[in-house]
């Protein structure tokens, strides 16, 4: 799959075209003039089959050059829709040529016997006729599935349709060098019918392009790509198109509801290296959709409510009555703020939780003063960090679990003393308990140091 959505080179496109080009002409001219020289109507109408080619293979290749044009200010999507026109003018060639093949075999067939001159030149130019379609097919046939160039896919059926015409031709010709008169007319209806199939197949594909048909083959492909990404929940929608060489498309991705706005942001980075990374030519636009998670804890959605609307909280206790939960919680403002600005908003976010938790919610929040995001500290004076940190030793020899206090950091601010210190217990100690240690060796020091406005002891497992 991923081979089929691989660039080739602008270059490449346009030389095939190019060398379509040339390749048409010379064969035209070579089978018009073997039919001028054979009086072979079959040959003719091979000829003209070979003249329409040309013309088409032309149109092609200023198509080709016309959608490697970049996207510009009326073109948002670029220009690859133009192959899809050459490829729709081509298909009309194609059943008009049918149409005239056709006439030109009734009237054949009509006028009874003809003289038919089917010497050496004539196989020799149907031989390297279908010698030359049999390459060239197979080169646009590669080049095109490399590209996604619905234009010089068109041109490889061409090739391949003349490659059938001059096989019906030379077996018409040689029925009628056998004695078979009408061989040269129903070759001709074999050449009209087979160009009739391809012209239906190529224009099936190119108005299903044209109508924003989704590339069948490709939405699996994509969906699986997306859905192998971490963190993406699931594909919730993927709509995909083909403008010329290129894969259009939106995709919309569930994610937790919980993840913090850069989380999901990388989540969606992540989607769009992975699908450039499998398609160089894939244009996909990929939204977010936020999903409540069945194993979302309480506290999880608490904050997130919080989070949406920018308020902080702590200290959440839940608890589950006989009918109902009971939520309590410390909510942060602004120190400044009216109780009444602060209680209407600590109202809105108790009827934000009910939404989320029910009616019946019980909700109890505690309003405290947000600190200042940035308060000037300094070290305190060198009696004052010793007489600390001799306290913190004291309590944590009385406590027992807390070994090797270290790090002990004193600094005082316009609202009362920092303290920050290190300290050490059993590794297997549970998070519980340690919390408890450190709390009551806190509410001692506080007992000691009433101006100190924060305590903050990092645990740390003994021999880390």
């Amino acid at each position: 799959m991923t081979d089929e959505l691989e660039f080739a080179e602008p270059s490449e496109k346009l030389g095939a075209a190019k060398a379509s080009i040339a390749a048409s002409a010379v064969l035209a001219l070579a089978k018009l003039a073997a039919g001028l020289w054979s009086g072979s109507l079959s040959l003719l109408s091979e000829a003209g089959h070979a003249g329409v080619d040309t013309g088409a293979t032309i149109l092609t290749y200023f198509a080709v050059r016309a959608a490697d044009k970049p996207a510009d200010e009326e073109h948002h999507y670029g220009h690859g829709k133009i192959e899809s026109l050459a490829a729709l003018v081509e298909t009309g060639l194609l059943f008009g040529l049918a149409l005239v093949v056709v006439a030109e075999a009734v009237r054949r067939l009509g006028e009874g016997d003809h003289d038919i001159d089917a010497g050496w030149p004539v196989f020799a130019v149907l031989g390297g006729s279908i010698l030359i379609d049999f390459v060239r097919s197979r080169q646009l046939s590669r080049i095109a599935e490399a590209e996604g160039s619905e234009a010089l896919a068109a041109d490889a059926l061409h090739f391949a349709s003349d490659l059938i015409s001059s096989v019906l031709v030379l077996l018409g010709l040689a029925a009628t060098h056998f004695g078979f008169v009408a061989g040269d007319a129903v070759a001709a209806f074999g050449v009209a019918l087979f160009i009739a199939v391809a012209g239906f197949r190529l224009g099936r594909r190119t108005i299903e392009t044209l109508l924003d048909a989704a590339p069948k083959e490709l939405v699996p492909h994509f969906n699986q790509i997306i859905n192998d990404v971490p963190g993406v929940i699931a594909l919730e929608s993927l709509r995909l198109r083909t403008v010329g060489a290129k894969v259009i498309g939106e995709a919309s991705i569930a994610v937790s509801r919980t993840l913090s706005v850069e989380q999901a942001a990388r989540i969606k980075a992540l989607v769009n290296r992975a699908i450039a990374a499998d398609s160089a030519n894939a244009e996909i636009t990929v939204t977010i959709e936020a999903r409540a998670l069945d194993d979302e804890t309480m506290i999880e959605r608490i904050l997130l409510v919080a989070a949406r609307r920018h308020l902080q909280s702590h200290h959440i206790v839940v608890q589950q009555l006989d009918e109902k939960l009971s939520i309590s919680l410390d909510m942060e403002m602004e120190g400044e703020l009216e109780l009444a600005r602060a209680h209407a908003v600590a109202s809105e976010f108790e009827s934000a939780l009910r939404d989320e938790f029910g009616a019946d919610t019980e909700i109890d929040t505690h309003l405290e003063p947000l600190a200042p995001h940035v308060l000037i500290g300094r070290d305190a004076d060198p009696a004052m960090r010793a007489a600390v940190e001799n306290s913190l030793q004291r309590h944590a020899a009385a406590e027992g679990a807390v070994h090797d206090v270290h790090d002990v950091r004193v600094r005082g601010t316009s609202s009362g003393l920092v303290v920050n210190y290190h300290c050490r217990f059993d590794e297997m100690l549970t998070v519980e308990a340690v919390h408890e240690a450190l709390d009551g060796m806190e509410r001692k020091l506080r007992e000691e140091f009433p101006t100190i406005l924060r305590i903050a002891g990092h645990p740390e497992p003994i021999g880390a």
